[in-house]
């Protein structure tokens, strides 16, 4: 079994070079961020993922959380690595200064999180989430609940979660009947809610949820839900825990990956209602989750990310040590590791490349966010929230789409030993697989992007963002003979790209379910053309620094050829996506319905 390293170089790279440090440092509240501060942080950081949470990892796995009776265990060892997790401070990394919190930025928070995932993502998963609560608290929240829920929150004394799913409603939130009567200065709270990722655990003193509900005079649909703050236990007035509110855990799901995170079944109100408190305003309840779902769309993201890192590690890790057969070519002499063998180098390489792209993407979506809520002036903010609006859904589908096909190529890396529990390589394909589905599936992404993104602001945030990218070429046309066959495949991606983003544009209303039979095509379109692009940016400033005395030669280099095999051997697909995008709709409708 693999070890897990954290990619230290890579990541201070993306963080320098894609969430822009040296802006990042400029924001308010950011003069005491430099490189100086990112590298002791991640290194830090690296340490406690490689020598706390990746021990757990395979044994969390196997034995799963536990229920019974209403009482969820989380694995042996998750209770005291989560305690180390809060008391080093890391869950507060990136929480409010006001509440207890260290300020950082995402930019650095997001890094941390890659790491966390890549070690154990199904212990992550309870921070994450913790991270989603105090978003939606801070931007929706009362000064009574901030002050009453936040400062534990940022600590990690008390995790949280966000109830949406109900068993009838699944994505649909406007089929929620989750019911919310008033009572004097709170809400009796009754309903069921399913998928509730750490809906119930033994690993800290309370649990926050946040619940969707109808209050009884709400409209229908989407517009009648509210949120409403509801604690597993209810607080003395001394702001500690006491009584149970009326939560019961029913069950926990059996899935198939993620065993060491309890998905919970959570009953509201069997003895007569949970005591909940309104967040904001009544009926805004979506609004004010998609704050938190949002940022943990983001985070998803980069637990695409991340999970395809550790299926590479783990990889490569058997190719440098599995003995079979002799170099091609070869009929005598020594048989060699598999490493050796040019295809398996091709597998390794597609799995490292598009990593090392979709962190790219991530990260610089990061430094996007920060801009969007730090910078002092307030139309900067609003160009980078388009831009951060744009890229969240394609983070997200993404990075986890990728994931899966990078996991189950470090499957295919071991062979027939990657499809046996024991090597354990067919963990990750089983925990990335979910990432696809929730915080919304890869469609409802796809839908966000050409919808409120691309087609209700006739594309004008994705057409400049493919500008951007178009000043590209006069430095790769520059950068002489080795960047030729590098700035024609981009060149072609990048005008891919650009006509299907105006197909979508002329199509989104007109026909709008021509433009949804074509939207996770193009949602892969975007993902795919802009991590090249940023991977082109990455060989331009690799190529620079080599000039440099004390170039780091070895990562330079192989940043190098790294890129050279995305856009000479990834990119091209960007062509038939952008051919599907454009030419694609009318053959995915063209059955009805009644022949499938």
């Amino acid at each position: 079994m693999s070890t897990y390293n954290a990619p230290l170089k890579d990541m201070q790279f993306a963080i320098a070079e894609f969430a822009g440090l040296d802006g990042i440092t400029a924001l308010p509240g950011c003069s005491e961020v430099n490189a100086d501060l990112v590298e002791a942080v991640l290194t830090e950081a690296g340490k406690f993922a490689q020598g706390v949470l990746d021990p757990l990892n395979r044994s969390g796995d196997k034995q799963g959380a536990q229920w019974r009776d209403g009482v969820v265990t989380a694995p042996a060892g998750f209770k005291e690595a989560y305690a180390q997790f809060a008391e080093a401070g890391w869950n507060s990394l990136g929480g409010s200064v006001d509440h207890g919190g260290q300020g950082l930025p995402h930019s650095i928070a997001l890094p941390l999180q890659e790491m966390w995932n890549s070690a154990n993502m199904a212990f992550c998963l309870c921070p994450m989430l913790t991270t989603g609560v105090q978003e939606a608290l801070v931007h929706h929240g009362s000064a009574d609940l901030v002050k009453t829920y936040m400062p534990k929150l940022v600590s990690g004394e008390w995790t949280g979660t966000m109830n949406l799913t109900e068993p009838q409603a699944g994505s649909d939130l406007s089929a929620v009947r989750t019911r919310a009567v008033p009572e004097g200065d709170h809400y009796r709270i009754q309903g069921t809610k399913i998928f509730i990722t750490w809906g119930e655990h033994d690993m800290t003193g309370n649990i926050v949820h946040l619940v969707l509900a109808r209050l009884p005079d709400a409209p229908e649909g989407v517009k009648g839900i509210s949120m409403f703050v509801v604690p597993k236990f209810m607080l003395n007035a001394d702001g500690s825990p006491g009584a149970r509110n009326d939560i019961r855990c029913v069950s926990i799901e059996h899935k198939l990956g993620i065993h060491g995170s309890p998905t919970c079944v959570l009953a509201y109100g069997d003895k007569g209602g949970a005591t909940g408190y309104l967040v904001g305003e009544a009926n805004r309840g979506l609004e004010y989750m998609f704050t938190m779902m949002n940022h943990a769309r983001l985070g998803v993201g980069m637990e695409g990310v991340a999970i395809a890192e550790r299926a590479y590690q783990h990889a490569l890790e058997y190719a440098k040590t599995r003995v079979q057969g002799r170099a091609i070519g070869q009929r005598s002499g020594d048989r060699v590791t598999i490493i050796h063998h040019p295809d398996v180098r091709r597998m390794l390489l597609t799995m490292r490349a598009q990593t090392e792209a979709m962190r790219a993407l991530g990260y610089y979506a990061a430094g996007t966010l920060d801009r969007a809520k730090r910078h002092a002036d307030a139309q900067q903010r609003a160009g980078h929230q388009s831009r951060l609006d744009l890229l969240t859904p394609v983070v997200k589908g993404w990075c986890t789409e990728l994931a899966v096909e990078i996991a189950s190529l470090g499957v295919q890396v071991h062979g027939g030993m990657g499809f046996i529990e024991e090597t354990g390589a067919a963990q990750y394909l089983r925990d990335a697989r979910i990432t696809t589905i929730y915080e919304g599936t890869t469609g409802i992404q796809a839908n966000d992007l050409i919808g409120r993104k691309v087609g209700a602001e006739k594309g004008a945030t994705a057409l400049a963002l493919i500008a951007e990218m178009r000043a590209l070429d006069a430095p790769l046309l520059a950068a002489g003979e080795t960047f030729t066959a590098m700035r024609a495949s981009f060149t072609q991606a990048v005008d891919g790209l650009e006509a299907a983003t105006l197909w979508l544009v002329d199509h989104y209303r007109q026909e709008p379910e021509a433009a949804a039979a074509v939207a996770v095509p193009y949602l892969k379109l975007f993902g795919t053309v802009a991590g090249g692009w940023l991977m082109a940016r990455a060989a331009l400033i690799a190529r620079e620094r080599l000039n440099e005395t004390d170039a780091d030669r070895a990562f330079l280099e192989g940043k190098l050829a790294t890129t050279r095999f995305y856009l000479e051997h990834l990119l091209p697909q960007a062509g038939a996506l952008a051919q599907t995008v454009t030419r694609g709709a009318a053959s995915t409708l063209a059955l009805d319905v009644a022949a499938f």
